[in-house]
């Protein structure tokens, strides 16, 4: 039946903000980028390596989600990485806040989370 994710959708607050966090600071690659005329709005597709994408949306006037405290609903986006403490130290050289690495009780696995510049929940998780 479903044979994985293909895209997360996420609508930002200042579109050259998160276009240069995503490409330039977590190094998606764009795929394609549109200027919707009649919405007055930018639509960016995002590819990640595994072939799944990101499509970063700007809509004028779309309100704040609430991420703290946490509210129901999406909770948070999760990246696969090979080398945890190489992504953390990414980040923290691009001035990104990262939460103490903590470990998955269940699978004895390494995750964090940090925020996107809209404050967006996103989480690293070491799958090696």
């Amino acid at each position: 039946m479903l044979n994985g994710i293909h895209h997360v959708a996420i609508i930002c607050a200042d579109y050259p903000r998160s276009k240069a966090f995503y490409t330039q600071v977590l190094g998606l690659k764009v795929i394609a980028e549109h200027y919707r005329q009649a919405r007055d709005s930018y639509k960016l597709d995002l590819a990640l390596p595994d072939g799944s994408q990101i499509e970063l949306f700007s809509f004028n006037g779309a309100p704040p989600r609430p991420s703290y405290p946490e509210a129901q609903g999406l909770r948070h986006l999760a990246f696969k990485v090979d080398d945890l403490d190489v992504v953390v130290a990414h980040l923290q050289q691009n001035n990104i806040s990262v939460e103490p690495v903590r470990i998955d009780e269940y699978t004895g696995k390494q995750y964090t989370f940090f925020s996107d510049p809209d404050g967006l929940p996103l989480e690293l998780y070491q799958v090696s």
